[in-house]
């Protein structure tokens, strides 16, 4: 297993940049070899910016991850969070945050940035 797990993140997002900016200071202080790309690294990962700005996006052990599974294995390399990637990976309630990320958290927060892109075009 490699160390060094790649966290691709909307940074226009606010919502989001706030949860990075978390992820980043706890990685800092433990010296946690997390790296973070922007949005517009995308393309580096095989991505389109707008499937990028879609979910969160890992690379843990060269698989791509997105979605809860990306948050697990973020939480998972935080000490102070590796009890959330556990309870979450539960089955039922694994389905449950699927469901709430996929169906709800992600589509808004999607949704927020084309409204951000479109102000951003005129």
């Amino acid at each position: 297993m490699s160390d060094e797990i790649r966290i691709l993140y909307n940074d226009t997002c606010p919502v989001c940049r706030f949860e990075i900016d978390g992820y980043r200071r706890l990685a800092e202080r433990g010296a946690l070899p997390l790296r973070f790309d922007r949005l517009d690294e995308a393309a580096a990962w095989g991505l389109t910016p707008d499937a990028a700005a879609r979910r969160l996006h890992v690379v843990e052990d060269g698989r791509l991850l997105s979605g809860m599974a990306a948050f697990r294995a973020i939480w998972a390399r935080l000490p102070h969070l590796a009890w959330a990637a556990r309870v979450t990976g539960w089955p039922v309630i694994r389905q449950g945050m699927e469901f709430a990320y996929d169906r709800i958290a992600a589509p808004v927060l999607y949704r927020a940035h084309l409204r951000r892109q479109a102000r951003k075009g005129r």
